[in-house]
């Protein structure tokens, strides 16, 4: 058997959906690139985390466009997109919302309950370690059952509904790591980096006149809603499932196929949602290019956003020099 299709999954309507689908990607694409410069990885990214239906964790200094990707993709894929600025005193009704009492006309109280910013399409929790572990608590439940609980009711989420977090590598004083099961929760973690000379240079001439360019929303929830149902019907060829397999199962401690010194560098490896996570994304990278199916090669470029938050050196292999990115590199340096 060469690939794992669903049964059910028609291969011309496949390819009718994937082309259409590939043309508002193509569009939604180059609309982003009108308002973020010099970002190309970090916007395909994040739009692969989108159409595989995850969250994103947004790593890079200030001033490096996150905030702006976040606003600029929520304008262009139609969502209702809201953001939280992550800090010490931040409570979890101030996310969740919060059941008040009103009183009626004929003196009756009951309580109402009002919506938190999290009952939004996309949310952006800027510096989400700036809060406290209860507090980053509560976007758990969110983030991975789509509802959340309040006074013991149920209260469901808009759908789609994604998280994209950012973080501050650098000033870590004051802060709170975000727990190994949060971070499990992230589908990919997205390093920003520094824009190049050229892209920098555009960014100086073009968002420092008097007139800044705005992005315009040409796909909606509806069509991202469409493109995540396609991502999960589109063929996976058996030697893609046998590198992702491989790469994950390598990156755990003494499961590796050879007991040699990468399995033993690790304390901890990533589970069986690293490998779902590579299943949807490169599927959706496949599509973001324009592709019917994913290859191998995607396989590999996306394997340190999806694993890299994931593992955890030892004590030893920290105090030797080594380092989670170079890990990945020769896991993957055995599949290529």
């Amino acid at each position: 058997m060469s690939s794992l299709t669903p049964p059910q999954a028609d291969p011309n309507e496949v390819l009718r959906e994937t082309e259409a689908a590939v043309e508002k990607i193509a569009a939604a694409r180059n609309e982003i690139a009108r308002v973020i410069f010099g970002q190309e990885s970090v916007v395909e990214r994040a739009l692969i985390t989108l159409l595989s239906g995850g969250h994103g964790l947004l790593v890079g200094v200030p001033g490096l466009a996150k905030t702006k990707l976040v606003e600029t993709l929520g304008t262009v894929l139609g969502l209702d997109a809201r953001r939280i600025q992550f800090t010490p005193d931040l409570m979890p009704s101030d996310i969740l919302g919060a059941e008040v009492m009103d009183q009626a006309p004929d003196g009756s109280r009951s309580f109402r309950f009002i919506q938190g910013p999290v009952f939004s399409q996309v949310l952006m929790a800027d510096e989400i370690n700036r809060a406290s572990p209860r507090t980053q608590s509560a976007l758990l439940q969110a983030m991975q059952e789509y509802h959340v609980t309040i006074a013991g009711h149920r209260h469901d989420l808009p759908r789609p509904f994604h998280v994209l977090a950012t973080q501050n590598p650098l000033e870590q004083e004051g802060t709170y790591p975000l727990p190994e099961a949060q971070l499990d929760r992230f589908l990919m973690q997205i390093d920003v980096h520094y824009p190049d000379r050229e892209a920098e240079r555009r960014i100086l001439l073009e968002t420092t006149g008097a007139a800044e360019a705005q992005a315009r929303t040409v796909m909606s929830a509806e069509d991202l809603t469409a493109s995540q149902q396609l991502v999960r019907r589109m063929p996976v060829g058996e030697s893609v499932v046998e590198a992702i397999l491989h790469l994950v199962r390598s990156a755990r401690p003494g499961e590796g196929e050879t007991n040699d010194e990468i399995s033993n560098l690790i304390a901890w490896g990533p589970g069986p949602r690293a490998s779902q996570a590579l299943m949807l994304t490169v599927r959706a990278r496949a599509l973001v290019d324009g592709r019917l199916a994913p290859s191998v090669d995607d396989v590999l470029a996306l394997a340190e956003p999806v694993l890299q938050h994931r593992m955890a050196l030892t004590f030893a292999a920290r105090a030797d020099g080594h380092t989670i990115r170079g890990l990945i590199g020769k896991v993957k340096a055995r599949i290529g």
